[in-house]
């Protein structure tokens, strides 16, 4: 069988009906009377009902140019309609400077085609707060976007809400061209020892060191986390503990860390939307669903510099005592340009995740596509999770993976250390022993990847019962299975230049039926551990167990079996 060819023609007629299907979605964008196709019973997600009562921010003194401070003209717009129980305020087109606005219940923020609303690059006038992030309880700066403890807000119309995170972020030489990195040098703040990294103040460069993935530990007063101020970078968009909350339009760009984090939310839509932020921007994060139930994201499409659509409950003891699951997620129609994972589960998934549909997405030049990812002390589960419909292209890491001893990079730095496969000892199972189980992954198709699927539990708590069906895949390197049970391949048609298509290292009870691959080579599938049993290959084209198989001494005899 000519790969190339099978290939490319599978491509062509999935993205067309993936082409057809976001057409008709985008047709009945609001229509949530039935969902089709959806593995598990979700309850109707409620649009936020706005009264009708309407302003504009010129109404209150808004000056339109960018130069004039329009923190007043919000405050005043948005208290103006809650007196009357709610409505809209409208920001019409142009460039409108603010500082942080402050969320009611009832209201609806419709930013106008051609408004650009830009928030002010004075971090004095964004107070620290007690909130959440990173999935930790911790203190942060309040976010230019912020609201707490309501029912009904909605974003819509066409503008553009821009969180001037340069301001705010640092960046890695690495990152950038000559010309950009000397550009930032001579915009003033300061480099580190190095001088391969740029800091926006030294208050900054103080306060991240010492910090485990941008949180401070070792401080516990206010006192001592205003000290380090300028280091508190914010979500662009956080609401929390609120009810029936959509987004629906907007442009959300240059956030200072993550973009949107909807945190606690029961009754989320999200659709028509676009996030960038700069490949660049360290915690880029486009979407970050932490704790919520009954979930839309749909019809949107990202380019940001980190994660772009991610799922989260929480992280580590923090996120266990608060035991809220993010749970009834629908992920459908969506494009990502950019980003360290298309769509992510974790690795803050501490309450645990369970019934997420991700269908008709498509990855382009993400440094993973599916991405799941945990590691010990986290604890939670993960369960009942079904993915189809997946398109990517211009992958540089892994099209698929399963990461269970995340520690804080991204695939692509961790493949540059060759840290990706790790054989460990088995750890005491316990309460901060993370869980990924049921899954379903099919009609996954990858034009061009580094890897494409790399599987890799814990030797105590195996990734267990996934079934990955109808994957179609060009990659340099195969499929890579560690610590996992009870898994299910089925109909891979797989070109792969490396002559070792299959690593297979302490896997129990899987089945691989039906794989089409270029097996040249007796190493095309290694077989290796103690812990290998009932290892069953079936309908496997040019494959030969004998011919194409090493399999080491520490596999039990009769562990592996083709019929």
């Amino acid at each position: 069988m000519k790969f190339n060819t099978f290939f490319t023609i599978s491509l062509v007629l999935c993205c067309i009906s993936h082409s057809f299907s976001q057409n008709a979605s985008a047709t009945l964008a609001k229509s949530y009377d039935t969902y089709e196709n959806i593995e598990f019973k979700m309850d109707k997600v409620k649009e936020p009902v706005i009264p009708d009562h309407v302003v504009s921010i010129v109404d209150f003194g808004a000056v339109n140019g960018g130069k004039v401070l329009n923190t007043k003209a919000f405050e005043d717009a948005i208290d103006a309609v809650s007196k009357k129980g709610g409505g809209k305020v409208v920001i019409p087109p142009g460039v409108w400077l603010t500082g942080p606005i402050v969320l009611k219940s009832n209201l609806e923020l419709h930013a106008q085609t051609g408004a650009l609303i830009v928030f002010s690059t004075d971090k004095k006038r964004y107070p620290i707060i007690k909130t959440s992030f990173e999935g930790l309880d911790t203190w942060r700066c309040i976010s230019p976007i912020y609201g707490k403890d309501l029912e009904n807000v909605a974003f819509t119309g066409k503008g553009v809400w821009d969180g001037s995170g340069e301001a705010w972020r640092h960046v890695k030489k690495s990152k950038m061209t000559a010309t950009q990195w000397k550009d930032l040098v001579a915009s003033g703040g300061v480099l580190n020892a190095k001088k391969d990294t740029w800091y926006p103040s030294e208050q900054y460069m103080a306060g991240i060191n010492n910090a485990d993935q941008n949180v401070r530990h070792d401080l516990k007063t206010k006192e001592e986390f205003e000290a380090i101020h300028d280091f508190l970078r914010p979500v662009l968009l956080s609401i929390q503990n609120s009810k029936r909350v959509m987004l629906d339009g907007p442009v959300f760009q240059n956030s200072p860390a993550w973009c949107l984090h909807p945190f606690m939310i029961e009754d989320l839509i999200i659709r028509n939307i676009s996030v960038r932020n700069p490949w660049f921007s360290q915690n880029g994060d486009g979407l970050d669903v932490e704790s919520c139930k009954n979930v839309i994201v749909e019809n949107s499409s990202f380019d940001v510099g980190d994660d772009a659509i991610c799922v989260k409950s929480g992280k580590d003891k923090d996120g266990r005592d608060r035991g809220v699951a993010c749970e009834n997620v629908i992920i459908k129609n969506n494009i990502v340009y950019h980003g360290h994972g298309g769509v992510t589960v974790g690795s803050e998934m501490s309450g645990g995740v369970k019934n997420i549909h991700v269908s008709n997405c498509t990855f382009m030049g993400t440094d993973v596509g599916l991405r799941f990812k945990s590691t010990r002390g986290r604890g939670g589960i993960v369960e009942n999770v079904y993915i189809s419909d997946v398109f990517m292209t211009n992958i540089p890491s892994q099209a698929i993976s399963f990461d269970l001893f995340y520690g804080g990079k991204s695939i692509a730095e961790k493949l540059a250390e060759g840290t990706t496969s790790i054989a460990a000892k088995a750890a005491p199972v316990n309460e901060e022993t993370p869980q990924f189980k049921n899954i379903s992954i099919k009609n996954v198709f990858i034009s061009d990847a580094y890897e494409a699927l790399f599987l890799q539990g814990l030797p105590e708590m195996n990734l267990n019962t996934i079934e990955i069906s109808n994957l179609v895949a060009k990659a340099k390197k195969g499929v890579t299975i560690v610590d996992a049970s009870n898994l299910k391949l089925n109909n891979f048609k797989l070109d792969i230049q490396d002559e070792t298509i299959f690593s297979i290292y302490n896997v129990k009870n899987m089945t691989l039926n039906g794989i089409e691959m270029n097996a040249n080579s007796t190493k095309a599938m290694t077989i290796d551990g103690e812990a290998c049993q009932n290892i069953e290959l079936k309908t496997m084209p040019n494959f030969n167990l004998s011919k194409n198989a090493t399999i080491h001494k520490s596999v039990a005899k009769n562990a592996v079996k083709m019929k």
